[in-house]
């Protein structure tokens, strides 16, 4: 059960950068290399982010004892929420930041990586270890990159769009399963 929360969360933080993949991989042009270093700083963002949402995580456990699990799942929730609204409100956009290189690929690292420091506030709490479910993270994070931009171009704008809706909506149902988990105390 541990190893499959890891990947539950694994691929809801993957969605969102399965979908900013694919914004990258339509422009075209996305050699091995290229693959490397995006997906390299994809997943150096997912768990560096996740490291320091334990940390805040662990100190504010210890100040807020055992609500402090439920306030991160709520955290989770919320943040899910948002990426819900962000994702149809996105809809209307213009052409999208070029996130293959430089200032575009730290933009596009740092914005697929905040939701990473949501749920690094929780993955103390969900009864994995903290160092099986970064290596998940990363290893789907990385396979997720790959396959947005290698799939990119074909797939086109609209399933970037609906990936990051979906990547909200499994957040949301995700930190609702933490919550009913910790408060029932099954799993």
């Amino acid at each position: 059960m541990g190893l499959l929360k890891a990947f539950i969360l694994a691929v809801s933080l993957a969605l969102d950068v399965f979908a900013v993949s694919v914004g990258a991989g339509i422009r075209g042009g996305v050699d091995a290399g290229l693959r490397l270093r995006i997906g390299l700083a994809f997943a150096s963002a997912e768990v560096l982010m996740n490291v320091i949402g334990a940390m805040l995580g662990a100190v504010a456990g210890r100040l807020l004892g055992g609500v402090a699990g439920y306030i991160g799942f709520v955290a989770l929730v919320l943040l899910g929420s948002y990426m819900i609204v962000e994702a149809l409100r996105e809809r209307k956009q213009g052409e999208p930041l070029d996130m293959s290189r430089g200032w575009g690929l730290f933009v596009a690292s740092l914005s697929i990586s905040l939701d990473s420091l949501g749920i690094g506030f929780t993955i103390l709490y969900i009864g994995v270890p903290v160092a099986i479910t970064l290596a998940v993270i990363a290893i789907v994070s990385v396979v997720s990159t790959f396959s947005g931009l290698a799939l990119g171009k074909a797939l086109g704008r609209r399933v970037e769009e609906g990936a990051e809706l979906w990547s909200g909506i499994l957040l949301v149902a995700t930190g609702l399963f933490f919550i009913a988990q910790k408060y029932f105390g099954f799993g």
